[in-house]
């Protein structure tokens, strides 16, 4: 296995449901060897992610297998004092801890930055939050659902028009690009520690990204503008920008932002060019103005053709849009494959979900499947220097299993 550019990195992973561990997992990806710590018997909860009421069916934990890949797991008890003194030495070696505890329950487990920096000066301490470390939230618990997605105003603005219900986030889709923002937290300060030889403590938090996601129409509000009513797709200001339903039910979303240039191509894809020369639409300013009627127009002329048809017709004449694609393009989209967006598990043939990060000249590893609960317990105590003596008596103990 080809080594990657965090070789040698030492990694503490003390966290859970999704976002802190995900960053552990890209650290991983580009060579760093990451230990996950997990409580002894069920292990990480988020490994019954996939057993809760709503998830898809499978034989296989699929959760866990994105989260988890490429990493060692370590089973500590961290309420028993000799689980912490285990953590406490291998924080002494390690280069980056990532917890995503709250606050309180990190400083009744003796886990917090001033517990674990005097142990380690060159220490990166990574926290992740829900609401941010300060203020009256600070210990509230936090899930993508509500800190990222509800609370930042993006469930309310992606539903489809103001009368409709607020629109459901999917399982990690706030986690995910919190755990990419939590990373370049972690890599900075990992620069910052080759310019000073010092370590640091860096956080981020699920609220903070929802904001910065949906930063374009926050900013807009902080600066006072004055925002119009949402309307129904069928109603939209601009029907160049809209989506439209295919004849086989699959869903493509038109892009034209440079609607004057690209209007005669698509009214000729269309089949449609005796619109160029209809007066009603002759001007941009007359088709937004009229956008209800040319949406209606565009909806029966897209209700003739697959999805297929169309995007090869709309590529062949080089104009932007978007298909809306459903999972089960995923495994088979040839695009996702070779740019390895999607790449394959080690002596494997199942595809995993590659981290987006890509630089000329680093190879990743080749992704590992995630470890059972304490798998690698004996082996990371040994490096450690434990000798099997004590490694029998922390087992005994309940402090490590």
């Amino acid at each position: 296995m080809e080594k990657g550019i965090f070789d040698g990195l030492k990694v503490l992973d003390c966290a859970s449901f999704i976002a802190a561990p995900a960053a552990a997992t890209v650290l991983s990806d580009f060579g760093a060897d990451v230990i996950k710590i997990e409580p002894p018997g069920a292990g990480d909860p988020y490994r019954n992610l996939p057993n809760l009421p709503g998830y898809p069916a499978s034989e296989h934990n699929f959760a866990w297998m994105l989260e988890a890949r490429n990493k060692k797991s370590l089973a500590l008890d961290l309420t028993k004092p000799e689980a912490r003194e285990v953590l406490y030495k291998l924080v002494a070696e390690a280069d980056v801890f990532i917890t995503n505890m709250p606050p309180q329950v990190r400083a009744k487990l003796g886990i917090t930055h001033d517990h674990l920096a005097h142990l380690n000066d060159r220490l990166i301490y990574a926290s992740f939050t829900g609401y941010g470390e300060k203020g009256e939230e600070a210990n509230k618990p936090g899930f993508d659902s509500n800190a990222y997605w509800a609370r930042s105003g993006l469930m309310d603005l992606v539903r489809a028009d103001e009368d409709t219900t607020p629109a459901r986030s999917v399982a990690g889709m706030g986690d995910h690009p919190c755990a990419m923002a939590f990373y370049g937290a972690i890599v900075t300060a990992l620069f910052q520690r080759e310019k000073t030889g010092k370590g640091s403590h860096v956080s981020t938090n699920l609220m903070a990204n929802g904001v910065w996601a949906n930063g374009v129409l926050a900013q807009a509000k902080l600066a006072g503008a004055k925002f119009k009513k949402r309307k129904p797709r069928e109603e939209a200001l601009n029907a160049v920008t809209n989506h439209y339903k295919c004849k086989d039910g699959r869903w493509l979303i038109l892009s034209l932002l440079n609607e004057d240039r690209q209007w005669p191509t698509l009214a000729r894809c269309m089949g449609r060019e005796d619109l160029v020369a209809d007066a009603r639409f002759a001007t941009k300013a007359d088709r937004h103005a009229r956008s209800v009627e040319l949406i209606k127009i565009f909806d029966e002329v897209f209700a003739g053709k697959d999805l297929a048809e169309w995007r090869k017709i709309l590529d062949g004449n080089g104009l932007v849009f978007g298909v809306v694609g459903i999972l089960d393009d995923i495994p088979n989209d040839k695009q996702m494959i070779e740019n390895e967006v999607l790449v394959r598990f080690e002596n494997d043939t199942m595809l995993t979900v590659n981290s987006p990060i890509f630089i000329d000249g680093a190879k990743k590893v080749q992704p590992r499947k995630p470890p059972e609960v304490g798998e690698h317990s004996d082996e990371i105590l040994r490096q450690a220097g434990y000798d099997e003596a004590t490694i029998q008596k922390l087992r005994a103990s309940g402090a490590v299993a």
